[in-house]
């Protein structure tokens, strides 16, 4: 019965193989075979993103209730920062590190503290975040417990466990960027991203439309800061010469919608062939039509591609990104896909939103770069942007740090006495 069904198999695999060959379908079977192959030697029971120890310790239904480190008038704010060991040109961590930066300015002491599950080297990514994002407090291993501080921030779900079953004295927050459930098939992965929704944390979000669904789905105190841009980096040149599009490609972060916008960069490819379309994001190989590919590239050069195209593609499918505004502010028109998320975080008259299918993708491309006035659109819609500094965001966390941690003290206060 074996032998009769490993046969069948076969046959079925070479008929399969005989018909690629036949249609060229050379990258395809490629694609196949290293897919087979990973799942072949893929284990069966794939590591947690989170330690098992530190769900276990989870106890949601009786959570501990950790004491308040008081301020005090002229002493400076403490905070513990929780997260995952950074690489260079993460976004998220760039986003923390900038708000770091500007709390420092304003008299917070912050300290940095690995969740670092999979015993990374501690000095090669304690030297990225000195180096690369410039901060020069302390950085240590995360181990059984903290130092006490007024807050403790979760910046990431598996960060939340350690957050939650620490014992050092501070009140929760939780840095919230996305909606993380969102980036694991429905299973008890997600559920685990979801439950540290209902550890009673303090949510600080990037964009309202986080804010909203935290409070309404899960009941928690959440409070926004709103996306801003680097205007330092990211300007438009009186100078530019457009004959371009821009896609930020990232095939391997599913939320980011890539298969989607490569079939309407291809649609586009076949209507304007004259058109450059640049890529960038991730390294591509061959596609079926001409373009450019970019791969990982700094900041710099990013602006310079901005300024070479009339358009960009982003797609979010949860949270956006700080791409369009970083297209806005180069006089590049985002265009996104049309959902509420993306409507409510960036609220820019400059987006041009499309349903999210391939050729409402590419009509929308295509309208911008024959818009005859181009050159009007692209100047007030780098204006747009460029009063929102990221002192901004940097701001608004610090007043509500402020306040959370003030009415905090007041129901310690009135509960004493």
């Amino acid at each position: 019965m074996n032998l009769k069904h490993a046969t069948k198999e076969a046959g079925r695999r070479y008929r399969q193989f005989q018909q690629l060959l036949s249609l060229k379908e050379t990258p395809r079977i490629i694609d196949l075979v290293r897919t087979a192959a990973a799942d072949y030697i893929r284990p069966k029971h794939a590591p947690l993103p989170v330690g098992r120890d530190q769900v276990l310790a989870a106890d949601l239904s009786h959570p501990f209730q950790h004491p308040i480190l008081e301020t005090q008038q002229a002493e400076p704010i403490y905070l513990n920062w929780v997260m995952i060991p950074p690489g260079p040109g993460s976004g998220g961590h760039t986003t923390i590190f900038r708000v770091i930066r500007y709390l420092e300015s304003h008299g917070y002491v912050n300290r940095v503290y690995f969740y670092n599950l999979h015993n990374s080297d501690h000095q090669y990514y304690e030297s990225i975040v000195h180096d690369y994002y410039g901060f020069h407090g302390r950085v240590a291993e995360l181990g059984p417990e903290m130092e006490d501080a007024h807050g403790v921030l979760a910046t990431a779900w598996p960060t939340a466990y350690p957050v939650f079953n620490s014992r050092c004295h501070g009140k929760r927050f939780y840095f919230v960027q996305d909606y993380e459930p969102y980036f694991h098939p429905v299973g008890a992965i997600s559920m685990l991203a979801e439950n540290t929704y209902r550890m009673g944390f303090h949510a600080i979000t990037a964009g309202k439309w986080l804010a909203q669904k935290l409070s309404v789905d899960f009941g928690m105190s959440a409070d926004s800061f709103n996306f801003c841009c680097d205007s330092s980096t990211y300007q438009r040149s009186e100078t530019s010469n457009r004959s371009g599009l821009v896609f930020y490609a990232r095939p391997e972060a599913d939320r980011r919608g890539f298969e989607l916008g490569l079939m309407a960069m291809e649609i586009f490819a076949r209507r304007k062939p004259n058109i450059d379309l640049h890529f960038y994001g991730d390294k591509m190989g061959r596609l079926p039509f001409r373009f450019i590919d970019h791969g990982h590239i700094s900041p710099d050069k990013l602006n310079q591609i901005y300024n070479q195209c009339y358009a960009g593609l982003s797609l979010s499918m949860t949270n956006v990104s700080l791409v369009p505004h970083e297209m806005l502010a180069a006089g590049c028109i985002p265009v996104v896909n049309d959902a509420t998320h993306n409507r409510v975080v960036l609220d820019n008259s400059f987006v041009r939103y499309a349903a999210p299918n391939p050729h409402a993708l590419a009509d929308a491309l295509e309208a911008i770069i024959t818009n005859p006035d181009f050159e009007s659109l692209s100047k007030t819609a780098a204006s747009s942007v460029h009063g929102s500094t990221w002192d901004h965001a940097g701001e608004t966390v610090d007043a509500i740090l402020r306040r959370a941690l003030a009415e905090l003290g007041m129901q310690t206060k009135h509960s004493t006495d």
